[in-house]
Order: C-alpha cells, then sequence, then structure tokens
C-alpha cells in the first residue's frame, strides 16, 4: 500500500461504482501526473454539481432548477409517464427519441436483499401523481433483471385498481445478436413479445 494522502485518493476512488482496486489505483496515478490546473479544474466540477444539482421537485430526475428540462417542456404529452429506476434510464430512453411523455425517477428497485422495499422507492409520490386522472398510460421501464421485475410486478397491482394503462417495455433479442448466445429468458421473451411480420 501507499502511505498518506496518495493511499486516501485510492480508498475514495475505489469507493465509486464500477472502480475497483486496479482502477482506483490507475486513476490516482493519472491524477498525480496531470496538470494542477486540471485537478483543479476536475476538483472545482465535483464541489459545484454538489452545489448546484438537486432532484426536479415533479419527477425526481437530476436538475439544476426546481423542475427539470423535462417537466417544463410543454411539448411533451402529459397523458404519458414512463416510470425508471434510475435518471440514468431517463437519459438512455431520450437518446432513442421515441418517447415523448413524462417520466418518473424511483430511485432504485425493490431489492429484500439489500434492504430496499417499496417504502425506500418514490412509489408514494408516483400515487399522488397520478391522483388527478391526467395519466393515461404509465409505461414500467424497470431493468429485466430480478430487482426490476419485482418491482414492475408490484406497481402493476398499484396501479391497475386506478384504471388506467399500465404497459411494459418489450424485452427479447439485440438487434445484431445471435440467437445461439441468448440466454433462455431472454429468447423466451422474443417468442412471447413476437409481432405480425407485416408491422
Amino acid at each position: 500500500m501507499y502511505e498518506g494522502v496518495v493511499q486516501d485518493l485510492i480508498d475514495e476512488l475505489g469507493r465509486l461504482p464500477g472502480v475497483g482496486p486496479k482502477s482506483a489505483q490507475r486513476i490516482a496515478f493519472h491524477l498525480l501526473q496531470a496538470e494542477p490546473a486540471d485537478v483543479r479544474r476536475l476538483a472545482d466540477v465535483l464541489i459545484e454539481v454538489k452545489a448546484k444539482v438537486k432532484f426536479c421537485t415533479i419527477c425526481f430526475n437530476v436538475s439544476e432548477d426546481e423542475q427539470c428540462r423535462i417537466c417544463r417542456d410543454p411539448r411533451r404529452d402529459p397523458s404519458l409517464l414512463c416510470v425508471v429506476e434510475e435518471y440514468k434510464d431517463v437519459v438512455a430512453i431520450e437518446r432513442t427519441r421515441e418517447f415523448r411523455g413524462r417520466y418518473h425517477v424511483l430511485g432504485g428497485a425493490i431489492s429484500p436483499i439489500d434492504g430496499i422495499g417499496p417504502e425506500q422507492l418514490r412509489i408514494r409520490e408516483l400515487m399522488v401523481r397520478l391522483a388527478d386522472g391526467a395519466i393515461v398510460e404509465t409505461i414500467l421501464a424497470t431493468d429485466p433483471n430480478l430487482e426490476g421485475e419485482a418491482t414492475a410486478t408490484y406497481l402493476t397491482r398499484m396501479l391497475k385498481p386506478l384504471g388506467l394503462r399500465v404497459t411494459r417495455l418489450a424485452s427479447g433479442l439485440p438487434v445484431g445478436g445471435d440467437l445461439e448466445y441468448a440466454d433462455e429468458v431472454t429468447l423466451g421473451r422474443a417468442f412471447a413479445g413476437r409481432r405480425s411480420a407485416d408491422d
């Protein structure tokens, strides 16, 4: 191990998601070799992002204002609501340019192993948003994993009695993928979600 502040830097970088010990060490030594102005700029941006960025009071996406740009945009369809787990999911969906409604960020997924139940998510706030009847379709865009499926199932049970349309994103084979490499669950969903060849 290294001594003093160098090891402290490696330890702090290693606490970041997706950064293992070797990556933390590589980043630390990159920063040590970088120009002081570059490191200062990075430090300033980190401090500024913590000071300026907050959560949208409507959808809970990240924003520098009380409401995010999507919630402020009058061209968005207020009758469509896409429910996602995390803020990064909003960006992924926006890149497709296919969805013109609004979002609701849950802040995670139900995961009993991690101690995350429905109470820890923004489900209560979702129910408040749906209470006025302005939203006619809720798209559940949770991850296609165990936690995402559990969250979608829970939400479906909560939302069905409200009389609105509840849909899930289709799942199946990726474009450019090979059948031989698809796992059984993905291939099964592709069969279950098949559509007419004329579409």
